[in-house]
C-alpha cells in the first residue's frame, strides 16, 4: 500500500477516528486505525466495538492496500508535522507502516488487517434525514441531561422517538438524569413516522456532535431497534443502541403549576451565577422567592456567608419560595436562546417546567431542592 494525502486533510480525517478508540486496551486492535487505499480513495476506520467511525478522504494512491496503525501514535506524528505538508504511508508489508514528510521519517509498527472487528450492521429498515442544524439542535438542547450514572444505564443516552403532539407527529428527543428533564421536538421528517424508540449512548452522542459541527448538508440517520447508523459528508458511524428501557417521561411533567413568571434571560442567568457563588459547592441552591412583579435570588452558606440579588419578573401570583439547584438552574439558561424564560410553579416542593418563551418546541423540567 502507498498513497500521498496532504497534511490537513490525514489530520482531519484521524482526527475524527481516532476519538473513538479508547487510552487503555485490553484487545490490542483496537487500539488501531484501519486504512484502506482504493482507486484514488483512502477510508480510516475505528472502533471500540461499541461505535463504528468510518471516513473516506480523497488522495494520490499509487498502490492499492491495507493496513492497521496505533490510531493516538499516528494521530499525534501528523498532528505535528508542519501545515501544507504532504504526507506519504506506505507499507511495504502487513507488519509495519512507513510514514514520510519532507525530511521526517516514521515507522509503526501494525497488526493484522483481518484482525480488525467489522461491527454487524443488521437490517436498518427506518431511514430518514435530518438537517444537520436539526440534529445540532436536537442533542445541544437535551444532551446536558443525559445521566452519568451508570446503576441507571438506560438514562445515559437521548431517547429519539416519534409522538403526537396536538394531532402532529413530532420527532422528540429527551433526556433526564432524575433531577432534570429536557424535552426538544421537530416535525417528524418523512420516513421518521413508526421508528422504535431508541437510547443512544453519551459517547455516541458526543462524537456525532463534534463530527456535524461545520457540517451543512443532510444527514441519513438508519435505525434498528439494537443499532444505528448516520451517515453525511464522507462519515459513516455505526453505533450500538443502549438496550433498555426509558422511563415514561410524560409522567414527571407537571400539568397543574398555576404560578406564570417570566424573567429576561440576560439578567436572571447572570444573577443566579452571582448569587451561586456564596453556596456551598456541594448543593450550590439558590433561592427564589416570589411576589408580584418582583424576584429574590439567594443563597447562604455556613462558610461562605450569604448573598442576595433582586430582579424585575412578570408574575402576579401569591407569595412562593423555591429553591433549586443553581448548576441545573444555568444549563437549562444555557439553552434558551430568546430573551425571555417562562416558569411554570406550583409550590417549594413541586417540579417546574420552565420554556423558551420565543420558542415552545422545547420543554425543561427542574425539581425543586430544600433550602
Amino acid at each position: 500500500m502507498k498513497f500521498t494525502l496532504e497534511r490537513a486533510a490525514l489530520l482531519k480525517s484521524l482526527g475524527h477516528v481516532q476519538s473513538v478508540v479508547e487510552r487503555r486496551n485490553t484487545i490490542p486492535i483496537l487500539a488501531n486505525v484501519l486504512i484502506r487505499a482504493a482507486a484514488q480513495d483512502i477510508s480510516f476506520a475505528a472502533t471500540d466495538m461499541e461505535i463504528e467511525i468510518n471516513e473516506t478522504a480523497p488522495g494520490q494512491v499509487s498502490k492499492s492496500g491495507a493496513v492497521t496503525a496505533p490510531a493516538h501514535t499516528l494521530y499525534e506524528i501528523v498532528r505535528k508535522l508542519p501545515e501544507g505538508a504532504q504526507v506519504e504511508v506506505s507499507a511495504a508489508s502487513a507488519n509495519q507502516l512507513t510514514l514520510s514528510s519532507g525530511r521526517s521519517h516514521f515507522k509503526l509498527g501494525c497488526l493484522p488487517v483481518e484482525d480488525f472487528p467489522k461491527m454487524p450492521e443488521g437490517d436498518l429498515k427506518h431511514k430518514f434525514k435530518l438537517s444537520a442544524g436539526d440534529l445540532r439542535m436536537l442533542i445541544d438542547r437535551t444532551r446536558f441531561a443525559i445521566s452519568t450514572e451508570e446503576t441507571r444505564y438506560y438514562l445515559n443516552g437521548i431517547y429519539l422517538h416519534t409522538a403526537k403532539a396536538k394531532n402532529v407527529e413530532v420527532l422528540r428527543a429527551v433526556a433526564t438524569d432524575g433531577h432534570r428533564l429536557a424535552r426538544v421536538e421537530m416535525a417528524a421528517p418523512a420516513g421518521a413516522k413508526g421508528i422504535p424508540g431508541i437510547i443512544i449512548p453519551r459517547k455516541t452522542v458526543n462524537e456525532i456532535r463534534k463530527l456535524i459541527e461545520e457540517s451543512a448538508g443532510d444527514i441519513e440517520i438508519a435505525l434498528s431497534e439494537a443499532k444505528v447508523r448516520f451517515t453525511f459528508d464522507d462519515v459513516v458511524i455505526t453505533s450500538k443502541l443502549i438496550d433498555g428501557t426509558f422511563p415514561d417521561y410524560e409522567r414527571v411533567i407537571p400539568t397543574g403549576n398555576d404560578k406564570i413568571m417570566q424573567v429576561e434571560t440576560g439578567k436572571f442567568a447572570p444573577a443566579v451565577d452571582r448569587v451561586a457563588t456564596i453556596s456551598s459547592e456541594k448543593s450550590r441552591a439558590v433561592k427564589l422567592s416570589l411576589t408580584p412583579g418582583h424576584l429574590v435570588l439567594s443563597a447562604s452558606s455556613p462558610e461562605a456567608g450569604s448573598a442576595t440579588e433582586e430582579l424585575d419578573v412578570k408574575y402576579d401570583g401569591a407569595l412562593l419560595d423555591v429553591g433549586f439547584n443553581a448548576r441545573y438552574l444555568l444549563d437549562i439558561m444555557q439553552q434558551i436562546e430568546g430573551e425571555g424564560a417562562h416558569f411554570n410553579l406550583a409550590d417549594a416542593t413541586a417540579p417546574a417546567i420552565i420554556q423558551d418563551v420565543a420558542d415552545q418546541s422545547a420543554l425543561y423540567v427542574l425539581m425543586p431542592m430544600r433550602v
